[in-house]
């Protein structure tokens, strides 16, 4: 997972050194073209490039122009500071208090640091937005919520380039948009039946406009697996993961909620940042970088969804992984999760809440209710087993009540089925022939609260199985059409 480093903002007078061609001409263009989802006007024109680079601009000791689709930026080497070589583009009207995200696809040509902002086009230069990004040869999605402390016509959005040796940028799928502005009404696959709780509270399951599929979709529509994609995965409810690359958690996971609320619909989350995460398998490793941290974090994501209603799921594998930790490490895991149940608890009281319980071909039920209830599953509404797995809803289904059973049968629980329509063959990353199972929806048989698409279809169990080169976490449209088809 990248990492995502706050900058200290360039103090005034050392900004008013850019300049006057790197302020950028101005240039006038229509400001009010919606995004191909629907979800809220675009305030960055042409950010996929496809008119070619108007109307952006660049400063001294850059050049670009677009390539395959991307904008490419050659950088001079030997700059002092990161604004002496920069690329952006003008008159970005922003609304004090408004929450917004700037989102793009960036990659360079070597291992390099560089700086985006959203700030005045004009002395004195003021940021909103300062973000630290660090690229690789490797596109990267980065995406920034934020509230500005501006309200202007002219501000600015900026790639802030030097301070490194000569290298080459790119960037594609540039948007920002305000995200107070909710997205509009999906159609739900499945309507909560009505009850306590956030099913009462909504008509239906989110599905999420910005999922790593939909956003293939929309930047791939020539391609003749888009229209398959979108029909069978990207239309339908998913879960949105959080992790260290949300950026300020608290922002983005209220934001997304919500959106959520505003179109009466139920969002589904997971949190996924817990120090040594991933332990056994590897591929995603990371999450938060102490114990303090973590639970500053996971407080904040919990006060980000705040009365509105939800469905969370608590840090996948952080229960499984435990035959790969030793004592001392078990230990600080159980604090960090009994205090993660408890800012649930405390914090989002209309979020149905699950500690992740692995799967069937894991750790043994008994085990495993032992591991839960030391983690605090007493806490919340219960568990989820088989996320990210392949195991069949009714084999699933028997474990998750074998665990509520050694807890005194009292704990819900939830299954993921975005990926188990043809069972398990015994390996869990990227294996072949598997496929999509159930979509979302309520009461999944056998005492089964839910079925859940938590794992997002199509993406990426790291570089592994039928998917060597692709990262944890990173859409494959091949891994996508092989669940649809089963193959």
């Amino acid at each position: 997972m990248r990492s995502l480093t706050r900058m200290a903002a360039i103090t005034a007078s050392a900004v008013t050194a850019l300049s006057a061609a790197a302020a950028g001409p101005a240039v006038a263009v229509p400001r009010t073209s919606v995004d191909s989802a629907g979800a809220a006007p675009q305030l960055v024109v042409n950010g996929t490039f496809a008119a070619g680079t108007a109307p952006w601009w660049k400063s001294a000791n850059t050049a670009m122009a677009v390539e395959a689709g991307r904008l490419r930026v050659n950088v001079t080497g030997g700059t002092a500071n990161p604004w002496d070589a920069m690329i952006g583009q003008n008159g970005i009207a922003l609304a004090k208090g408004k929450s917004y995200t700037l989102s793009f696809d960036a990659s360079a040509s070597a291992a390099v640091s560089a700086v985006t902002t959203v700030q005045l086009a004009d002395s004195p230069y003021t940021r909103t937005l300062t973000k630290t990004i660090s690229l690789t040869t490797a596109s990267k999605r980065f995406s920034f919520p934020f509230t500005s402390s501006l309200g202007t016509s002219a501000g600015q959005v900026s790639f802030q380039l030097g301070k490194n040796a000569g290298f080459t940028f790119h960037v594609d799928n540039v948007s920002l948009t305000e995200t107070t502005i909710p997205s509009p009404t999906p159609t739900a696959t499945t309507t909560p039946k009505p009850g306590s709780g956030p099913l009462a509270m909504t008509s239906g399951f989110y599905i999420d406009p910005d999922s790593n599929p939909a956003i293939w979709v929309r930047n791939n529509s020539g391609d003749a697996r888009a229209a398959r994609i979108k029909a069978s995965i990207s239309s339908k409810p998913m879960a949105r993961w959080f992790g260290g690359w949300s950026g300020d958690v608290r922002a983005a996971v209220s934001t997304y909620v919500a959106a959520a609320d505003s179109a009466d619909k139920l969002p589904v989350l997971v949190a996924y940042n817990i120090p040594g995460r991933d332990a056994c398998g590897g591929h995603s490793g990371g999450g938060a970088g102490s114990e303090s941290a973590y639970k500053t974090w996971i407080s904040a994501f919990a006060s980000g969804i705040g009365n509105r209603p939800a469905v969370v799921i608590i840090e996948p594998d952080s229960l499984g992984d435990f035959g790969c930790m030793d004592d001392t490490a078990i230990q600080a895991r159980n604090r960090m999760l009994t205090y993660a149940t408890q800012q649930f608890r405390d914090k989002a009281p209309n979020a149905w809440a699950y500690l992740d319980a692995g799967n069937a071909g894991w750790v043994a039920a008994g085990t495993m209710a032992s591991r839960l209830k030391n983690a605090g599953v007493g806490n919340i509404r219960g568990f989820a087993v088989n996320v990210s797995n392949y195991y069949p809803t009714v084999q699933s289904a028997t474990y998750a009540s074998s665990v509520s059973s050694s807890l005194g049968g009292g704990a819900k629980w939830v299954i993921d089925t975005s990926r188990n329509g043809n069972g398990s063959n015994g390996e869990w990353c990227n294996p072949a022939g598997r496929k999509l199972g159930a979509p979302t929806q309520v009461d999944g048989g056998g005492g089964t609260e839910m079925l859940l698409w938590v794992k997002v279809p199509g993406d990426s169990d790291g570089n592994c199985g039928i998917a060597p080169n692709t990262p944890a976490g990173q859409f494959s449209p091949a891994i996508a059409i092989r669940l649809i088809d089963g193959s």
